[in-house]
């Protein structure tokens, strides 16, 4: 019996051990200049992020904002996602700081790092993002109260907007843009404001939201935190309500209807008194006016209406330059940019005597970060040179796709040259062709035969064993008792 529950409790100890292996905390590299972030990521594999603790303090920094980054590998059809949410933290002061061993709690799961030691460098040259002048909308003159307006509390005026920003007024054809909601109060008038039944109102606010003709790629919020900027040279708190890159899929104009957001508004008592409170709650409405988005048409072009818009570059490798006949090897096409990845489809080579081309793994790798989608979709063939020569990859494929930076198609093409020795055999072809691991081990393998009914003995006899143990037991418990 004790071999049994022994058994359990270790097959319980590795499930348990394999879910804590697909989540994992990634810190940032160090040392980092003073005017850079350092980061804590969470990293989650094939799963969906649903809560998280907060990440921990770090003393010498100040928590900054967050952003996502998402991997797809596709490999021998096989699909694996990893999610990493990161943290920003800006660093105060020069020198060496120590991050604490601390843990999180990410899915119901407990997840821990060591901590380890960051060292902040002076600043190094970096450009200056500008400051984006929101749209202003003024509020609703009359603040809606449902407490009745008392002669000791007075209302204060308050410097507050809700708005809804948009990078761009029109856009090609799967051209992405960002949409962001913000709501700014005045450094000041922090405590004339309060959020009122947030969840609510922002379930209802992303509905509205929702656009039918359009990929989404959404930025992941869990929690509302200010950030500090400047309006017209003025301290205001930005928080961050809603974000998103739109690629519009049609010609139908992107159209965003008038918002609103119910804050609660606090009245200031005109003599304060201990007996008194400070202030009464009542509310008030502020309005980010419409927005609309024209779409236009791509330029003709025999494609026009598959391929994809973005500003792309092309990365592109093999395993050698130099392959023998019959003999397989790798080639790495990478597309590099920003625009929407997912309408990335891979090159299909041209038919070539001499090279056989086979079906690419897939690999996407995409990062969310300040109001941008950014990243790479890597595509790895493998090549069977059946004949020798020299062949040039920009005659076998290539990869069209529309700029809207420059309003014109391109073209990405290969340069390099896989030169083919050797001399040609056809008996090899079959053989020649790397498989991958699982072939390798098969000269390695025992080749003997194995009864299909194999596992239903081993049940036989696993059901005899247990029966016997049951019995030893059965008859050692009523001995005991009887003694």
């Amino acid at each position: 019996m004790r071999f049994i529950y022994l058994t359990l409790f270790i097959l319980l100890l590795l499930h348990g051990t394999l879910l804590a292996q697909q989540i994992s905390i990634a810190l940032g590299k160090s040392p980092l200049p003073i005017n850079q972030y350092y980061t804590i990521g969470i990293q989650l594999h094939d799963q969906a992020l649903k809560e998280y603790s907060p990440f921990p303090e770090i003393e010498g920094f100040k928590k900054s904002t967050k952003y996502s980054s998402t991997e797809t590998i596709i490999t021998g059809g096989t699909t694996t996602k990893i999610l990493t949410v990161y943290q920003n933290y800006a660093p105060l002061a020069e020198g060496e700081f120590v991050l604490k061993p601390f843990s999180m709690k990410v899915n119901g799961q407990t997840v821990q790092s060591q901590g380890t030691t960051i060292v902040v460098r002076p600043m190094t040259a970096t450009t200056t993002p500008g400051t984006n002048i929101p749209d202003l909308i003024a509020a609703d003159k009359e603040p809606e109260s449902t407490i009745d307006v008392q002669p000791e509390y007075i209302e204060k005026d308050d410097n507050a907007f809700l708005t809804l920003y948009t990078n761009k007024d029109e856009v090609y054809v799967g051209e992405g843009f960002t949409v962001a909601l913000y709501f700014y109060l005045a450094a000041e008038d922090q405590q004339l404001l309060d959020f009122h039944d947030f969840t609510n109102q922002i379930s209802a606010i992303l509905k509205q939201l929702q656009q039918p003709n359009v990929w989404e790629e959404s930025f992941e919020f869990t929690e509302i935190t200010p950030e500090n900027v400047l309006v017209e040279g003025k301290p205001y708190l930005r928080f961050k309500l809603y974000e998103s890159v739109l690629y519009p899929i049609n010609l139908q104009p992107i159209r965003f209807p008038q918002l609103s957001l119910k804050m609660l508004k606090y009245k200031v008592a005109k003599n304060p008194n201990l007996l008194n409170d400070q202030r009464q709650e009542g509310y008030k409405t502020y309005f980010a006016r419409p927005r609309e988005i024209k779409v236009k048409q791509l330029p003709p072009h025999p494609l026009r209406d598959a391929v994809p818009v973005g500003n792309y570059s092309l990365t592109e490798k093999l395993s050698r330059e130099d392959a023998q006949v019959n003999k397989s090897i790798s080639y790495l096409f990478r597309v590099e940019g920003e625009g929407n990845l997912a309408a990335i489809m891979p090159p299909v080579p041209e038919t070539q005597p001499g090279l056989d081309f086979y079906p690419p793994d897939v690999r996407q790798d995409v990062t969310r970060r300040a109001g941008r989608v950014i990243g790479s979709k890597s595509f790895t063939y493998t090549v069977l040179p059946r004949e020798p020569g020299n062949y040039r990859l920009g005659e076998v494929m290539h990869w069209i796709y529309f700029d809207p930076v420059t309003a014109r198609y391109d073209t990405l093409r290969p340069t390099l040259t896989l030169q083919v020795t050797g001399t040609r055999d056809t008996d090899a072809l079959v053989l020649s062709r790397d498989l991958g691991s699982f072939y390798k081990i098969i000269e390695n393998e025992d080749n003997t035969f194995v009864s299909l009914h194999q596992f239903d003995e081993i049940r036989r006899y696993t059901n005899i064993i247990l029966v016997v143990l049951l019995v030893v037991s059965g008859f050692i418990f009523i001995k005991r008792r009887k003694l």
